[in-house]
């Protein structure tokens, strides 16, 4: 009975013989015995169809493989081709190669079956080659079978041209099958441009073609275009399907149409698609964009079925619009009805604990993606964490998570830059930004400009910003909103206040974002007046404000000492534009009475106040108190400042200088010894400016400067030709218990008196000084700077920690108010 079965080397018949499936064993031993009866009989009784349908798996399929190899039917090409297909169909595409490797001469048939087999397993680069070989071989003519799976497998535009050149070669553009897979290619490599003109073309238009043609305008910006091919597809009488209406939802957003993005639900609705999951999804991130919370939960309240996609929009919406709180109720309930979240999920949960200042959950949302190694496996998750630590404050586990990041794309980059910038660490995040710069794989974009330049403007170092102005000019963003606001905010906070205006009038202006940039950048150089006819005309233009106006607004009235306008513009945000007003806003208007005097008034609005007040609060009552000279509330204010933020030394030196300044030394002593033992030391005071290319920085007393013999001989000269103006020194400023001759010394050193002298030593007369200090001038100092400017015949341009002072002709454009 053995000797009937021929031997073969590879054994595959003895494996064949001692197969557990049954079906197939059983129907071996009848085709054995027709086998018995003649080779032309044996071949004719086997049902190979009954064993190609009985493959489960591959290794029956190699069986019947092998069978068919000892039968000699692997030689004909319909057979081996089912047998690539059939290997295909269960996953195992080297052996589909291997088979189909194994034909001499392929008809096309054949080779599109393995160029299928490779698409349908994703082995893209593999489908490719194999057309290629195909049509360089000559053994068969591609037919319209060919094109559409291979051009879905195009990783690079340069195949997908190629392949292009090929169908018009061959005459198979007007096939709707290869011309609709043309279009869905070059709309997938973003050139919508392209993909129309094959389109408009078309002989017939499939709806996965019109489809297509609205996506690729919409994913490349062109929303007219997409709606314009809408237009078309109705008046040829083609009704929206999901796809259509998911893609117009969006559309929606980009154009911020909500009538017709209401429109399409009302379509919707009428149609029976709101029970469309991939619709309902598209809904609620609609209603997201606008706001419109109640309608995104409204649809989502009425889905029959919420997929994993319907949690993490609705999630997101309710975190996108702030409000973290019912978001991180909404994932708990996910959690309840046993959904499993993925990557996008805890990113929005991250975002969500991060608003909630929720810092134990922190480290939960961190834990969680640790455990399941999700921070490998992409980089969006990781860029996540370290946004949430950022905003945190917890800066050190969001540069430790960024360090561990297996891959940092773009994002990840400018997320570390916005979180040192965020939480004044301008310098780290220049730092940062350098590194990445010397990364060749990382290519800057508009976010890096929008992280990068608020950190320039922080330190005042224009030269380095203007670096980065040079590179946006090159790649044509200067004229984009966000990196124009940051440009204008850049040349506003360096003191170049004509540059910053020539860059307002450049921008679009049709959001509050640049209008609040200029306004701001008016107020800090204590220009209150243009600051509020700003805002008039920014009215006038249609724009509608928001809360950052009003803090721009606000403050600059707090630096001009515009009490009533205040006043007016605090009750206008509510009253007339319906905004409520947030600690920040309270914060400002403290801060409004305290520095016109208004002491009683200051802590009866705090007092007042509906919301808890915070450090800063209770801050701006203590800067007030140190200004003004009232003791008694500054002790109170303090009082309060140590219950909410015992950490912040500056406090602590702002009640030392109050007592220091009515010779309360018994209290200074006491304040810088509670300071002490809390483990706080001052900020030492420091100037820098900027001269041929160099930043210079004085510390106060500095006496390690290659300059300083000519320092502090110019400006004894300097000193000496002041008092003859009338200067007298003011010992207030000096928070020492010494003699006077030696308060007069400690203010000679002060550090902007020490970069300016620098300054008129390093430049031609008349030439106008900038410089920066990172605390607020002195008093006595901001009266030399007067005499020194009137004296030089020069201009100098001081930005400390508050704002701008413009010295000129010895006036100063605070107004002594400040």
């Amino acid at each position: 009975m053995f000797r009937l079965l021929p031997v073969c080397k590879d054994g595959l018949l003895k494996t064949l013989w001692s197969s557990s499936y049954y079906t197939l064993r059983s129907h071996i031993v009848s085709c054995k015995r027709n086998l018995s009866n003649g080779s032309d009989r044996r071949s004719r009784e086997i049902d190979f169809e009954f064993l190609f349908n009985a493959c489960t798996t591959s290794e029956v399929a190699k069986r019947v493989h092998a069978l068919l190899i000892v039968s000699g039917r692997a030689q004909s090409i319909f057979v081996v081709t089912r047998l690539v297909n059939i290997y295909a169909h269960l996953g195992d595409v080297s052996s589909s190669r291997d088979t189909f490797d194994q034909v001499p001469r392929k008809d096309s048939y054949t080779w599109n079956s393995m160029i299928s087999a490779y698409v349908r397993y994703r082995c893209f680069s593999e489908a490719v080659k194999c057309v290629f070989e195909m049509l360089s071989s000559g053994d068969a003519r591609p037919d319209f079978y060919t094109f559409p799976p291979v051009l879905k497998a195009c990783n690079g535009l340069l195949d997908g041209t190629m392949l292009h050149c090929w169908v018009l070669k061959l005459g198979f553009e007007w096939d709707v099958f290869v011309a609709a897979s043309l279009v869905h290619m070059y709309c997938r490599f973003g050139l919508s441009g392209n993909a129309y003109t094959i389109f408009k073309d078309m002989p017939f238009r499939d709806m996965g073609c019109w489809n297509s043609m609205i996506s690729g305008f919409c994913q490349s910006g062109n929303a007219e275009e997409a709606l314009s091919i809408l237009d078309d597809m109705i008046l040829e009488g083609i009704e929206m399907d999901s796809v259509t209406v998911a893609t117009i939802l969006s559309i929606c957003s980009q154009k911020n149409d909500m009538l017709r993005g209401l429109l399409i639900h009302l379509f919707v609705i009428k149609h029976g698609l709101e029970f469309n999951v991939f619709v309902s999804n598209a809904l609620i991130n609609m209603y997201a964009k606008f706001g419109e919370l109640k309608c995104a939960q409204n649809v989502f309240g009425h889905m029959v079925v919420r997929d994993l996609v319907s949690w993490n929009s609705i999630i997101a919406a309710y975190e996108q619009n702030d409000y973290p709180h019912d978001a991180l109720k909404l994932f708990h309930k996910m959690q309840l009805n046993k959904v499993q979240p993925d990557l996008l999920t805890l990113v929005s949960l991250s975002s969500g604990v991060a608003q909630t200042k929720d810092f134990s959950g922190s480290k939960s949302v961190h834990g969680f993606i640790m455990r399941r190694c999700w921070i490998t496996e992409g980089t969006v998750i990781g860029n996540g964490v370290v946004d949430m630590y950022a905003k945190l404050g917890i800066i050190d586990s969001a540069h430790k998570v960024f360090e561990e990041l297996p891959r940092k794309d773009v994002i990840s980059w400018n997320t570390m830059i916005t979180g040192y910038a965020q939480n004044g660490l301008a310098s780290e995040a220049i730092e940062v930004y350098r590194r990445m710069r010397e990364n060749e794989d990382v290519t800057p974009n508009q976010g890096t400009w929008v992280s990068v330049l608020p950190a320039y403007a922080h330190l005042g170092a224009l030269r380095d910003g203007m670096r980065v102005h040079c590179q946006v000019l090159k790649e044509g963003l200067d004229l984009d909103v966000f990196v124009g606001t940051c440009l204008i905010d850049l040349y506003g906070k360096c003191g170049r206040l004509g540059e910053a205006m020539s860059l307002f009038y450049d921008v679009s202006k049709e959001t509050s974002v640049p209008w609040n940039a200029i306004i701001s950048c008016h107020g800090l150089h204590g220009l209150g007046e243009t600051s509020l006819k700003l805002f008039e005309d920014m009215l006038c233009e249609g724009v509608k404000p928001d809360h950052v106006t009003f803090l721009s607004l606000l403050t600059a009235c707090s630096h001009s000492g515009l009490v009533d306008q205040g006043e007016w513009y605090f009750n206008a945000m509510q009253q007339t534009y319906g905004i409520k007003p947030t600690v920040k806003h309270y914060g400002c208007m403290v801060d409004l009475f305290g520095r016109a005097g208004l002491m009683e008034k200051a802590y009866n609005f705090i007092e007042g106040m509906p919301l808890r007040p915070d450090a800063s609060v209770w801050g701006a009552l203590l800067g007030a108190c140190r200004i003004h000279g009232n003791v008694e509330m500054g002790r109170r204010a303090s009082n309060r400042l140590f219950e909410l933020d015992s950490e912040n030394v500056g406090y602590y030196v702002l009640l030392s200088n109050l007592y220091a300044n009515f010779g309360r030394w018994e209290g200074v002593d006491k304040v810088r010894s509670l300071a002490r033992d809390r483990g706080l030391w001052k900020t030492p005071g420091w100037s820098s400016i900027e001269l041929n290319n160099r930043i210079e920085i004085f510390y106060t007393g500095n006496q390690s400067h290659p300059q300083c013999e000519e320092i502090y001989k110019e400006l004894a000269i300097i000193n000496a030709k002041i008092k003859a103006l009338g200067y007298t020194p003011d010992y207030s400023f000096v928070l020492q218990d010494v003699e006077d001759d030696e308060k007069e010394n400690i203010l000679m050193s002060h550090s902007e008196r020490l970069a300016i002298m620098y300054g008129i030593l390093n430049t031609p007369p008349k030439t106008c000084i900038r410089l920066y200090k990172n605390l607020r001038v002195c008093g006595d100092c901001h009266s030399v700077t007067k005499y020194i400017s009137k004296l030089t015949e020069r201009e100098i341009v001081v930005r400390d920690s508050n704002r701008f002072h413009h010295f000129k002709d010895g006036l100063c454009s605070c107004g002594d108010y400040w």
